[in-house]
């Protein structure tokens, strides 16, 4: 659903999938229990000017409901629905300016909802509803202004009950929501691989514009461009680092210019109805890698496939980081970088001076999805429905003056959205080249 454009698109995942979702956390949750879960808030950029919106990932992913100013209450057992939405209602003054709204009726007849008050009544509706439960399942801490307003109900209660059926307990929503998230469905998959459909797009016609002479905002201008013309929105602010520039992990100032010489490293994804796709490549801007470039290049790549062998089901989920710590530590001692063996690098961790950062992260909803990486101290064992990145890279600061200076200031990634599968793994995102003989060829046709 596009926010504040209902009209335009029909839900990627249907009503059922939202409905099937809740049941499985209020069953975890329990019948005494009370979910409650908040819109994201419309933030201000400056003045009046406002951000673009986007919902917050765990109501997304509950009701699927685009808007601001919205409450999700699940109610266990409740006779009258379980599932009660408050939202805007629908203003015709408030529409001729921003659009129209959704509203309580489409609300329950789009969205699959059982029922729905508006916004404005939630402080008279929802105390009531939440008396006699023994627990609130809420994300305390992460929006003060809906804290205020529980604390608020919970003080209403007390006052008029005299306290003996006000809940007990806040209980962190997040480990039962975000164990659940961490499973895609196949809706989910379909929409990731579509989000890594678009965004391969959009790192191939960045390529065709990263050209000697031009500047890195306007390769991201061929992003975003790309992005927003198939329906997208970024996933993140694309990393667009020419030369040394890719040796900053998190480079953000896209303002440098392209010289022959340099590599240029891209990191960008697709938002598609909310989910997230993440990949990363490193591209020569002259058409072809240099002698010590393509020595790297090839190690990363190397870790990279080695890494992505490790994403099958019953494999730890930090095996892939593993596997590629091996191979970059080999490669970094037989061209030079480290001395001594690559078990002395593991072992010293002195490989990390050039490899900094783990290999993967969960990929869902946010670009750095929710969900345990370790279960009682031990690396979480994947399973079919989750996805990673796989994203090794090596970066040689140009100040690193232990190194010979031709190798300084190369800064290399490679990544890869993953779905752990039945019986192995999916790269979402396998349309975009990788192997340096490839990416020669198509820059060749520029």
């Amino acid at each position: 659903m596009i926010p504040g454009n209902p009209e335009l698109a029909p839900l990627a995942i249907a009503a059922t999938e939202f409905a099937r979702r809740r049941r499985q956390l209020m069953q975890m949750a329990g019948g005494d229990a009370v979910v409650l879960v908040a819109a994201a808030p419309e933030r201000m950029r400056n003045a009046d000017a406002a951000w673009p919106y986007r919902q917050d990932s765990d109501f997304h992913y509950l009701a699927g409901f685009p808007e601001a100013d919205a409450v999700l209450a699940l109610l266990p057992g409740r006779q009258h629905g379980e599932a009660v939405l408050f939202c805007r209602e629908r203003n015709e003054d408030r529409e001729r300016w921003h659009g129209r709204t959704i509203g309580t009726e489409r609300a329950v007849a789009d969205f699959g909802l059982d029922d729905a008050f508006p916004i404005d009544d939630i402080d008279d509706i929802l105390p009531g509803m939440i008396e006699g439960r023994a627990r609130v399942y809420c994300h305390f801490g992460r929006e003060p202004a809906f804290d205020a307003q529980l604390l608020g109900w919970m003080r209403r209660l007390r006052q008029l009950r005299g306290g003996g059926v006000v809940p007990k307990e806040f209980v962190a929503l997040g480990h039962l929501l975000h164990d659940l998230r961490l499973y895609k469905s196949r809706a989910e998959l379909k929409l990731m691989r579509a989000a890594a459909g678009i965004a391969a797009e959009a790192h191939l016609a960045a390529w065709r514009g990263a050209l000697p002479g031009r500047h890195e905002y306007e390769v991201e201008a061929e992003l975003l461009h790309a992005l927003r013309s198939r329906g997208a929105v970024p996933a993140f602010t694309p990393i667009v680092a020419a030369g040394a520039n890719a040796c900053v992990m998190h480079y953000q100032h896209n303002r440098a210019r392209l010289d022959a010489g340099d590599l240029l490293l891209i990191d960008a994804g697709a938002e598609l109805d909310c989910y997230a796709s993440d990949i990363s490549r490193t591209i020569p801007v002259g058409g072809r890698y240099s002698r010590e470039q393509r020595a790297l290049y090839e190690v990363v790549l190397a870790a990279q496939l080695a890494a992505i062998d490790e994403v099958r089901p019953g494999q730890p989920f930090d095996a892939a980081h593993h596997a590629a710590v091996q191979v970059i530590a080999e490669g970094l001692c037989a061209l030079g970088l480290i001395r001594g063996s690559a078990e002395q690098a593991i072992a010293e961790g002195s490989y990390q001076r050039y490899f900094p950062s783990k290999t993967g992260h969960w990929l869902g909803l946010d670009v750095h999805d929710v969900g345990d990486y370790r279960i009682d101290g031990v690396s979480r064992v994947l399973e079919p429905g989750m996805v990673v990145t796989v994203e090794p890279g090596i970066y040689v600061p140009p100040d690193e003056h232990a190194v010979d200076e031709r190798w300084r200031g190369i800064g290399i990634r490679i990544e890869d959205d993953v779905a752990v599968t039945r019986d192995g793994h999916e790269v979402l995102s396998a349309a975009v080249p990788k192997e340096a003989e490839a990416i020669e060829a198509l820059l060749a046709g520029r």
